[in-house]
């Protein structure tokens, strides 16, 4: 598995042969398939292996706040500074959706899903500081907040410096939390 993952990163699913991942992991061609009928289904088990949510999830589920902007704010932090630890996550999330065109997600998802269950339960237990939408398009928002500062780092992080001020983090969970309208005076 890891010498499999590490070759989907460096190279890409396509580029990789189940030769390369044998030689890597030091066994026969023949052994792996002992384990792995195709390529497909190490790519399968490797997206779950090294999905970063095994370090994130904890981090969520200790994230402080009594309110659900605290928590949002917390949440935030940790989870991209655990992610920034992960660039691998990124690479094998673009083998995913371009190469596989997200034909792994669902697996994905099925093995993620129930242990995400406690960090919906959170959102809905401050119903009262929400508006009425539905606990999993808040959750599906929440993590697309996160993704898309994610996304946009690792994919500007040549771009000047000035385009990318400090606290740019508080800003995204800002426009979460409060939108993008400015507050208007109601007469």
């Amino acid at each position: 598995m890891e010498a499999a993952h590490q070759l989907f990163v460096d190279q890409g699913f396509a580029a990789t042969s189940m030769r390369q991942i044998a030689e890597k992991a030091g066994l026969a061609l023949g052994g792996i398939y002992n384990h792995f009928p195709t390529k497909e289904s190490i790519f399968a088990e490797v997206i779950v292996a090294y999905h970063p949510f095994h370090q994130v999830l904890p981090l969520l589920k200790a994230a402080p706040g009594d309110t659900v902007e605290a928590f949002v704010r917390n949440a935030a932090k940790s989870m991209i500074a655990e992610l920034g630890r992960r660039p691998d996550f990124i690479k094998l999330m673009f083998v995913e959706l371009v190469e596989f065109e997200g034909k792994n997600m669902p697996h994905m998802l099925q093995t993620i899903f129930p242990q995400v269950l406690p960090l919906v339960v959170r959102f809905t237990d401050k119903q009262d500081e929400l508006r009425g939408i539905q606990p999993f398009v808040l959750f599906r928002s929440f993590l697309g907040l996160f993704f898309s500062y994610y996304m946009t780092e690792f994919l500007l992080v040549n771009m000047p410096a000035n385009l990318f001020p400090k606290g740019s983090l508080d800003d995204f969970v800002d426009i979460y939390l409060h939108g993008v309208l400015a507050e208007k005076d109601v007469i």
